[in-house]
């Protein structure tokens, strides 16, 4: 099922397939949507931004709503503006829902360092959603008519990296920040930096030579984008 991809600041990918870059932050979220159900990979980094992007893709689905969400990492500017979203089935690589438990108060923290204001990063962190499926391996979504492959790939740019593959023409990779466009590769105190090469790889042998990559943050890339970022990491961080 494709969409008019109308709202301000969506851009249309393939078939049914969509993405927003974010302001402030410039993260990137996704939209997905099948017969059925659609999912949103990624919800902002706060309430307000969460609720705008809920009431974006109602519009966009004529009026559905939103059924599956798809958390690529947890990190605050992809995660704080879940809990706008009501009655949604919420994804994440094993291990992150007992990261955004146990580390709450990290991430308000961290969100108030990065120049949010202290009131949104208390407000978003209070009603914190963590995910009620959490995927060691690989999980098939079935959208009605469209299924999505959810692969946990990392860990690298955190501990717990989900990527989101849509098969079609193209296929279309969500990365996350394991892959971004905008600006050098972040490395804060959970990546896993001897790990991350081989995450690409897998982002790699995922989507094939002829894909959409979509970055955490940035412009769209190919194949060729990502591997020559696999190997800048790999110089980077002394690892084959």
């Amino acid at each position: 099922m494709d969409v008019a991809w109308e709202e301000p600041g969506w851009e249309r990918l393939a078939d049914g397939v969509g993405r927003r870059r974010l302001p402030v932050w410039d993260a990137t979220v996704g939209l997905v949507v099948g017969g059925s159900a659609a999912l949103m990979i990624d919800t902002g980094s706060t309430l307000r931004e969460g609720a705008e992007l809920r009431t974006q893709a109602e519009a966009l689905l004529g009026g559905r709503r939103v059924t599956h969400i798809a958390l690529s990492h947890p990190h605050f500017d992809h995660v704080l503006g879940t809990a706008a979203f009501s009655a949604v089935e919420v994804y994440g690589a094993v291990g992150v829902d007992d990261v955004l438990r146990r580390e709450r108060d990290a991430l308000r923290d961290d969100a108030i360092g990065h120049g949010m204001p202290p009131a949104d990063a208390a407000q978003a962190t209070d009603v914190l959603v963590t995910p009620q499926h959490v995927v060691s391996g690989e999980w098939t979504l079935d959208l009605g008519g469209r299924q999505v492959l959810l692969a946990n790939v990392g860990p690298g740019h955190t501990g717990h990296d989900l990527a989101v593959l849509v098969p079609g023409s193209p296929e279309v990779v969500f990365c996350g920040d394991l892959v971004e466009e905008s600006g050098e590769p972040q490395a804060g105190p959970d990546a896993i930096a001897s790990r991350w090469p081989a995450a690409l790889d897998r982002l790699l042998a995922l989507g094939g030579e002829d894909a959409v990559y979509v970055p955490g943050h940035g412009a769209v890339v190919d194949a060729g984008f990502v591997r020559a970022q696999r190997d800048e990491l790999a110089r980077r961080f002394g690892v084959s």
